[in-house]
């Protein structure tokens, strides 16, 4: 099937690969089909696409990239909502918050993008016990002080 993108234009894509999110995205609720496509070569960052709309587009992060002791503890109502039998089964990805420049990108991982990459079925559920917030720094930051030091 033909699919209009908001980075690569139109491209050919297997419609085996699009994914359902049963009831959206928190706040996109009515977008219920995405791709997952690659945005690097590093597979590390990916766009999630709507299959739908076109101009659509969220940047996604293998989080344990960047947080390797993060964990996820999914709840077992959505384990059963994404037919969830076998760990490697799952794709766990955070949302990106572009910032410029873009050591000031952020991840959300209070709620992460959860994928049953063998049903191609998706949520992001929000963890609130979890601990994590909405906005983690993808970069460990320096304070501001110290940065006008090291440009002086």
């Amino acid at each position: 099937m033909k699919l209009q993108t908001k980075h690569n234009g139109e491209i050919e894509i297997d419609s085996r690969r699009v994914l359902t999110f049963e009831l959206g995205l928190p706040a996109f609720e009515n977008e219920t089909s995405f791709v997952l496509l690659p945005f690097s070569n590093d597979e590390v960052f990916f766009i999630l696409q709507s299959a739908n709309t076109p101009t659509l587009a969220f940047v996604i992060a293998n989080p344990f990239h960047f947080f390797p002791d993060y964990q996820v503890k999914l709840p077992d109502a959505v384990m059963e909502q994404l037919d969830i039998e076998k760990e490697e089964d799952v794709g766990i990805f955070a949302m990106l918050t572009l910032q410029e420049p873009f050591k000031k990108t952020t991840a959300n991982l209070q709620a992460p993008i959860i994928l049953n990459l063998k049903a191609q079925k998706g949520k992001q559920p929000v963890l609130n016990e979890s601990g994590y917030e909405r906005k983690h720094y993808l970069f460990p930051q320096k304070d501001e002080a110290s940065e006008q030091k090291e440009e002086a």
